[in-house]
């Protein structure tokens, strides 16, 4: 492999790219886009869900109990019921995401010094949230019942994320998924283009090996992923509020060699397909779909059924997700992730080897 030849594919890519500008102002703004679209629309925060009450009670404990939840910012007062079938109408229309029953006598077994027992009702429909607001609930109920008690209460602190704002989550995470959704896309379309086009026939009857044809395209790519990931790291941290704890350094060296392992799988994904839409679905499939659902993005890894916690195994994102957020939430240090660094390097000249070895030359 040397270097001069690479470094003519370089210019002859570097040209093409040029000479497209609306191919590079759509791959430099639609992460930009795709940062703004999901950082908003993707919360897992639970605030301002409407409750409804249903108090057989009516006595200052139940009326300070309902208080607590309305206090506690993450409750609205939303219905008064008289009966539990119009508790089940309102959950049923939608009227309420959560439902308290005080039951009669109330305040007296608090008197008491017995345990009460609350009822609270919880829309099970979207499944995620309805387990944040059940167990919002059950803290408000708890510390209620611990107050009137008078014992020792259990006094948690969240690090890494105190605030459990949704946004601070997400956005580090999105930083593996946007750039394994557009370099491969790109790169792959610029080598199919090239097949469709006949122009390939020029690289067959050159002296350039499979390596360092794919080498040459890979570096101005690469350049343009890089930076499509230094304007989304920047935004996420100016306008998102995300606060950096770690090393910008670490986190720009490993978003590297990330990016130039997702250019490579999108020259992977160009040796197989033949033609753009080929290519363009192609790499879809392979890079957007699998970032999104196995790289602990959205859902964490570690509830998945076994066989599928070893499939994420297979998908780079998953490695730099994990090194996004312990770097910007937990301020990890190479220390505490070289794994995740090694098995990306690793997995970065495997793909690169894989598709060098793929592209064969031949005359069509």
């Amino acid at each position: 492999m040397t270097l001069a030849r690479i470094a003519a594919v370089v210019e002859k890519e570097t040209k093409e790219i040029v000479r497209d500008p609306v191919t590079v102002a759509v791959a430099l703004l639609m992460p930009l886009v795709m940062l703004f679209l999901f950082g908003y629309a993707i919360s897992l925060d639970v605030e301002d869900v409407s409750m409804g009450v249903l108090d057989q009670d009516r006595s200052p404990a139940s009326r300070q109990l309902v208080d607590r939840f309305v206090r506690s910012g993450y409750f609205r007062l939303a219905s008064e019921y008289t009966s539990s079938h119009a508790v089940e109408a309102g959950l049923q229309r939608g009227e309420v995401k959560l439902a308290l029953v005080l039951p009669a006598g109330l305040q007296e077994t608090i008197a008491r010094g017995r345990t009460a027992s609350v009822q609270v009702l919880v829309d099970g429909t979207y499944s995620a949230t309805a387990n944040l607001i059940a167990a919002y609930a059950e803290a408000i109920v708890s510390a209620a019942e611990t107050h009137a008690a008078s014992v020792v209460g259990v006094d948690a602190r969240v690090w890494y994320n105190p605030s459990l704002r949704s946004v601070t989550y997400v956005v580090p995470g999105l930083f593996g998924v946007i750039l394994m959704a557009f370099p491969p896309l790109l790169t792959a379309l610029a080598v199919s283009r090239e097949k469709e086009t006949g122009s390939i026939q020029q690289i067959f009857a050159s002296p350039l090996s499979p390596a360092e044809f794919l080498a040459g395209k890979l570096v101005p790519y690469g350049i343009i992923a890089f930076a499509q990931i230094a304007m989304v790291i920047a935004v996420g941290f100016v306008w998102f509020g995300v606060a950096l704890r770690g090393e910008l350094s670490l986190l720009l060296a490993a978003g590297l060699i990330y990016v130039f392992c997702t250019v490579g799988i999108g020259l992977l994904v160009s040796t197989i397909a033949r033609t753009q839409l080929t290519a363009m679905l192609l790499a879809l499939i392979v890079t957007l779909m699998p970032s999104f659902l196995f790289s602990g993005f959205l859902f964490p890894i570690f509830t998945m059924p076994y066989i599928l916690q070893v499939y994420t195994r297979v998908f780079p994102a998953r490695y730099f997700v994990d090194l996004s957020r312990g770097i910007v939430l937990k301020g990890a240090g190479l220390p505490e992730l070289w794994p995740s660094v090694v098995l990306l390097l690793a997995y970065t000249l495997a793909v690169f080897a894989l598709a060098a070895w793929r592209f064969r030359k031949k005359v069509a």
